[in-house]
């Protein structure tokens, strides 16, 4: 049994999640003469790895991020029940979306029952069906591996994948591919002015990145820029410290390939990672 997850002192607010647009994911990833391009990207098993601890810092205060598939509370910023390692959401879609997987995989879990709930309060703040045995529900099916293994398969195929492919395509390394991921666990893509498509757009009138001739660190500076901007359009993210003393400092040190040691903060709280 997993640990009890760490309890989020700024947990993410996304907007609501659309599909990730083709403009995203397609075309061929170009060859560019950034000094990261013969480093392994963010889907290399040990820089994922830093990655998925790298976001619970910032998530849930804690490195531990395999302790997070019980994690689910309202955090009452209107997209209803938050929970597992990504930080699911009931009213933003991708909530729903894992458990139709879990109920494809493992038909009849305890979680199957909720579906007709989650598509209803989909879009929406509301608890209604869930109530009051979702959240003992849901932390019971975090025991199980394939539940367990669902939450990896969303969270790859919504945020992570999507997030490294971009970040190939632009010509970017591993640090490059970490600051997209992040920002699409906040923000999501959808429609919306700060969802990470806009945010790399804004970007983009600052500064090109290496696969359209820039300079990576120039890029990254101005990505970053943009996802500050993105961040504070919403009282909850006033807070950009998990940019500012974070991938902000990796990037001054150039360490473009997230090697460690690294050290970082996050709302005040300190972080290493040394192998």
């Amino acid at each position: 049994m997993h640990a009890p997850a760490t309890p989020r002192k700024h947990p993410a607010r996304r907007a609501v999640i659309g599909l990730l647009g083709a403009a995203l994911i397609a075309g061929p990833l170009l060859t560019t003469q950034s000094a990261s391009a013969a480093a392994p990207g963010l889907d290399d098993p040990a820089k994922k790895e830093i990655a998925m601890q790298l976001v619970s810092s910032a998530e849930n205060s804690s490195l531990d991020w395999k302790a997070q598939y019980k994690y689910i509370e309202d955090i009452k910023d209107g997209r209803g029940y938050t929970a597992g390692i990504i930080g699911f959401c009931s009213g933003t879609g991708d909530m729903l979306d894992l458990v139709e997987l879990y109920a494809e995989r493992k038909p009849g879990n305890v979680l199957e029952k909720y579906l007709p709930a989650l598509r209803r309060v989909n879009g929406t703040p509301s608890h209604e069906g869930l109530d009051p045995n979702f959240t003992k529900d849901w932390k019971k099916a975090a025991q199980d591996p394939a539940f367990q293994k669902a939450q990896n398969d969303e969270r790859d195929r919504v945020y992570f994948n999507p997030a490294v492919k971009r970040g190939k395509a632009d010509g970017i390394g591993v640090l490059g591919q970490f600051a997209y991921y992040d920002a699409i666990v906040m923000h999501g893509d959808g429609s919306d002015k700060t969802s990470f498509s806009n945010i790399r757009k804004r970007a983009l009138r600052s500064a090109k990145p290496p696969a359209q001739g820039g300079d990576e660190v120039a890029y990254l500076h101005a990505f970053l820029d943009a996802r500050v901007w993105a961040m504070k359009q919403e009282e909850a993210h006033e807070d950009t410290s998990r940019v500012d003393t974070a991938q902000r400092v990796f990037l001054n040190k150039k360490n473009l390939n997230l090697d460690p040691p690294l050290a970082w903060k996050v709302y005040g709280d300190s972080y290493r990672i040394d192998r």
